[in-house]
């Protein structure tokens, strides 16, 4: 089981900046996908972006341009730290955002699927007011 925690979350007027950061440990495979994803009030889990352990990243539907996923990874491949850099933020991106890992990967290519992620965090709140 990987450990996830984020951070990094709080309060922002809208046009804002926030980093959020989530630290996966434990991981007992070099071949790992990490992933944030989202859910705003009375709406259904948003995958926002994911990472492969080469780097490979890719984004949710419509999260490209104002979100950058990144990360740094330890020198052992036990532990990484997933960025998550929002610029320009807006009233709708007022979520939950969720860290969530999955090693080994559940599929070749690393995805935003919710079901493809067996490992989450607690979520770091993120408010943006108008």
């Amino acid at each position: 089981e990987v450990k996830v925690v984020e951070s990094g979350g709080g309060s922002v007027q809208a046009g804002g900046s926030l980093r959020l950061t989530c630290v996966a440990s434990g991981y007992t495979s070099s071949r790992y996908c990490v992933a944030w994803f989202r859910r705003r009030p009375g709406k259904e889990l948003e995958g926002v972006a994911s990472v492969s352990d080469d780097g490979v990243t890719k984004y949710g539907y419509s999260m490209k341009g104002r979100f950058t996923v990144s990360q740094t990874v330890s020198q052992d491949n036990a532990k990484n730290t997933l960025y998550l850099q929002m610029d320009g933020l807006k009233p709708e991106d007022t979520a939950m955002y969720y860290c969530a890992a999955s090693s080994p990967p559940a599929a070749p290519i690393c995805t935003t699927i919710e079901a493809d992620f067996n490992d989450w965090g607690q979520g770091t709140q993120v408010t943006v007011s108008a």
